[in-house]
């Protein structure tokens, strides 16, 4: 193959995980500030109540937004795994496909968005007192959901063929902008919350024109002609079979999150404000381990293909050593810098927001090498091409989180909120183990 990126089937398993790892880390560092810089500056800018705002549209932002990154990048694994067979025409159709999937895809949540956004949040118990400003800072984003799908489309097939390097070039450069945008339209221009959301569009198209003109350029493996986008009902199959899969994990996750989001709508404006700033400080210290985690997609998916199932197995095994290590030092870390954080990211100098965010760093961080195992585990599962093995651990947690919503917040309030995920982590990351044990035996004996 010419042009092809870097190539997970061969060389030492640690430092071609890492290699391929710490582009996706950076490039996730300078995607969280789109969020975490709309953050800031509506904080420190707009107030608590404009805070409260971005806040209470994060579990639905993440729902719309992670189900369609995870068709992406589900589809990135089929495409990976022709990549690693070195099947040049089922790669070149396989990305044809994905590219009919996501354009419909986009379609139909932009449409559905523009219909049922506003009751949703109703039906969510947004106060009163933010409702609108939260209706116009996510409308705008969703609006512009085509040019984030065909961002991510592109940068999930140039994460297929290895190149994860290039889409973190991308992203630093559209994040730096998007910092200076919101800066200028919420700051000088005057232009409220909605300068936010308009930053965050402007920066993710410019992004988009840049990945897709390189693929186009310097990635002609990935370029598909007309004769490659006649369906192929088996391969179509395949990639809405492994796309829907992993969207749906994603989905289910964010929908259990949404319900959360109701029980925390009725804690009041500084809780609210709180969970947000303390998950933008978490969404910060677990991404190398959802790096390492996305490079175990991809490096098993080549490798299946490749049929190098020992390999497989020990890079998982290397995988979980990163995680863990990482998990200890975040915890050590934020026991020091939890509460400078905290008032940096927010803004805010209330004693409410500021103790209730510290909580919940105080009582998630210890869970986080479960944490880490468990998206090592989930990735690596999908990359095999099993796409209901982790859909068990998603509705795990959504009917775990349904339970703490129904029978224990009301009880604990807050304190509820905290502990709800870190528990269902345990057994979500024990159904996987046990998924991955079973499989484990099966390559085991399947092995070439």
């Amino acid at each position: 193959m010419k042009n092809s990126g870097l190539d997970l089937t061969k060389g030492s398993v640690l430092k071609v995980i890492l290699a391929f790892a710490w582009p996706i880390m950076v490039s996730n560092i300078f995607q969280q500030l789109y969020n975490t810089t709309d953050t800031m500056i509506v904080g420190n800018f707009l107030g608590e109540n404009a805070l409260a705002a971005v806040g209470s549209t994060a579990a639905v932002f993440e729902l719309i937004i992670g189900f369609t990154i995870g068709i992406t990048n589900g589809m990135g694994i089929v495409i990976a795994r022709y990549f690693g067979a070195k099947d040049d025409v089922m790669l070149k159709k396989s990305v044809a496909a994905s590219i009919t999937i996501g354009f419909m895809v986009a379609l139909f949540f932009t449409v559905l968005g523009w219909i049922g956004l506003y009751p949703l949040l109703q039906i969510l118990g947004t106060p009163d007192n933010i409702i609108h400003q939260a209706y116009h800072y996510i409308i705008l984003i969703l609006s512009g959901l085509l040019i984030t799908v065909s961002y991510n489309l592109g940068a999930a097939l140039l994460r297929a063929i290895g190149d994860s390097l290039t889409a973190l070039y991308i992203l630093v450069f559209s994040a730096v902008l998007n910092i200076g945008l919101d800066w200028l339209f919420v700051g000088p221009f005057q232009m409220g919350i909605k300068g936010a959301s308009i930053a965050t569009l402007i920066a993710q198209a410019l992004s988009t024109v840049l990945c897709w003109t390189y693929i186009y350029q310097k990635r002609q493996l990935l370029i598909p002609k007309r004769n490659h986008f006649r369906i192929d009902k088996n391969l179509y199959r395949d990639m809405l079979g492994q796309g829907m899969s992993m969207g749906l994990m994603f989905s289910i996750v964010s929908i259990g999150t949404v319900i959360l989001q109701t029980a925390i709508n009725g804690l009041g404006v500084y809780i609210i404000g709180a969970q947000v700033t303390a998950r933008r400080i978490q969404a910060f210290f677990i991404m190398p381990m959802t790096a390492t985690a996305s490079a175990m997609a991809t490096f098993a998916s080549q490798n299946f293909g490749a049929r190098q199932y020992e390999r497989i197995i020990k890079g998982i095994k290397r995988a979980s050593l990163v995680v863990v290590i990482w998990a200890i030092f975040a915890f050590l870390f934020l026991a020091f810098a939890g509460k400078g954080l905290t008032i940096l990211i927010s803004g805010s100098n209330q004693t409410e927001l500021l103790s209730a965010s510290q909580l919940y760093i105080r009582l998630t961080t210890p869970f986080y090498p479960i944490l880490g195992l468990l998206f090592v585990l989930r990735n690596s599962l999908q990359g095999l091409g099993f796409k209901r093995l982790p859909l068990i651990s998603s509705f795990i947690e959504l009917f775990g989180k349904i339970i703490f919503v129904v029978f224990i917040i009301p009880k604990l309030g807050y304190l509820g909120v905290i502990l709800c995920e870190p528990l269902l982590w345990v057994p979500m990351a024990a159904q996987l183990y046990i998924a991955y044990r079973k499989k484990r035996e099966y390559f085991k004996s399947y092995r070439a």
